[in-house]
This record gives structure tokens, sequence and C-alpha cells, in this order.
């Protein structure tokens, strides 16, 4: 997930971003920069895609990652 992404989902989920963030483990000045175009280090999109995907979508995304 880019922080673009992110940034979409957060404001769609009408979360500031210390709440979204801190359920990945990052503070917000963190996933500030991120939203404005810092890449995204891959465990934290991992991470993104687990806690924020829907259930079903994340268990898939699980069983991918765990088959790697």
């Amino acid at each position: 997930m880019t922080g673009n992404e992110a940034h979409k989902l957060r404001t769609t989920r009408g979360e500031n971003q210390t709440q979204f963030w801190r359920r990945v483990g990052v503070t917000q000045s963190g996933g500030c920069r991120y939203e404005r175009g810092r890449n995204v280090p891959e465990a934290v999109s991992r991470l993104l895609k687990l806690v924020y995907l829907p259930e079903g979508q994340a268990t898939k995304y699980l069983q991918q990652l765990r088959r790697k």
C-alpha cells in the first residue's frame, strides 16, 4: 500500500493520522511523511493491508504471505 492509498483510506474512514497509523505501530509524524510521498517500507505496507483490508481479503493476503 502506498502512502497515497493509505491517505485515501484514512480520510474515507474519517480518522486522524494518530488513530490510523497507531494501529500499525507508526507515529503520526511517520505516517504524515508516508502520506506526503516518502516510500512506505514493505513491512508497514503489509501491516496496513492486514489491518485495514476487509476480513476476507486480509485472510487471503495472509495466506499468500505464508506461502512465500
